[in-house]
């Protein structure tokens, strides 16, 4: 079985904690993806007191809710590869800080954005700087057994899992994997998706599930809000090779709709297109339960 998780951003932001995870439930979805992005608003959950991480922890205990995934989207403006020795002292900062949040959150897995840098031009030595910088934070990861996963990205420096699995010759860890995004895969033409992830599983600890249009000769592509069905991804072969491949990980449907007239019932109708496809394809997602009357069974003795 697989786990099935929405994307913070996909939910009504006028939501106290406690909302959020009972409609997470309410929606049918295993877990919640949470968001520290670029915003002052996100990046100050990382100076979370510890009152406000027991309140969320709370939270999530008293709806039997839980987090797989921190989104740490924050690199874009504190990239790891940035000629600006201020911005790479706050990418770390915000590693660690993210790390430790982690920590407190129970969550096991943040998936980084795969930038050298984002806002500032690319060369050879921001990539050397990334990969210097990409090392310090999978060592401060390794130090609490958080995993650091990296997504693939709608930008040229990472956009595969062959790219990920290289600069893992180059930082070497088993707390450091691939997190790819079926969206940004199928929207740079040189990827061959099937054989990529063939050729990766065992690198991958999640999935996102996002339609894109395609890069080409005369377009940027979209690598955000296209409806899913309407855009280049072939969801039914990557998941019918993801289910052949014995992936059992979890799948985050990544929406952006939270601040949109109707967030609901847009996340209903995007739960619905992939219950189908999971349908179609022979995966099952777990049950959404009340994970504190689980029966495993009878008591275990010593």
């Amino acid at each position: 079985m697989n786990s099935l998780g929405i994307y913070e951003k996909a939910l009504p932001s006028d939501l106290n904690w406690t909302e959020k995870f009972n409609l997470v439930k309410e929606l049918g979805f295993n877990f919640l993806e949470f968001s520290i992005d670029e915003s002052d608003e996100k990046l100050a959950r990382l100076d979370w007191t510890r009152e406000e991480r027991a309140e969320f922890r709370n939270a999530m205990w008293e709806t039997n809710s839980r987090i797989n995934t921190m989104m740490l989207s924050g690199h874009r403006r504190f990239p790891l590869g940035s000629t600006d020795p201020d911005i790479r002292h706050q990418s770390l900062v915000m590693m660690q800080k993210a790390v430790d949040l982690a920590v407190d959150l129970g969550i096991r897995n943040i998936q980084m954005a795969g930038y050298d840098v984002y806002y500032e031009g690319k060369s050879v030595n921001t990539r050397e700087l990334y990969v210097e910088n990409l090392e310090k934070c999978v060592e401060m990861a390794e130090k609490k057994d958080v995993m650091l996963s990296i997504e693939t990205m709608d930008d040229p420096f990472i956009n595969s899992l062959a790219d990920i699995a290289h600069y893992k010759t180059q930082v070497r860890s088993p707390w450091l994997q691939s997190y790819p995004d079926l969206g940004n895969l199928s929207a740079w033409p040189e990827n061959n998706v099937a054989q990529d992830l063939e050729n990766n599983i065992d690198n991958i600890v999640a999935v996102h599930l996002k339609d894109t249009l395609p890069v080409t000769a005369t377009s940027k592509g979209q690598f955000k809000n296209v409806p899913f069905g309407q855009g280049c991804v072939d969801f039914e072969g990557c998941l019918r090779t993801l289910k052949r491949l014995n992936y059992s990980g979890s799948f985050t449907i990544e929406m952006w709709s939270g601040s949109d007239i109707n967030p609901i019932a847009e996340v209903k109708t995007a739960k619905l297109f992939f219950e189908d496809l999971f349908a179609k394809v022979g995966l099952e997602q777990e049950p959404v339960d009340d994970i504190l009357n689980k029966d495993y069974g009878g008591k275990l003795h010593a």
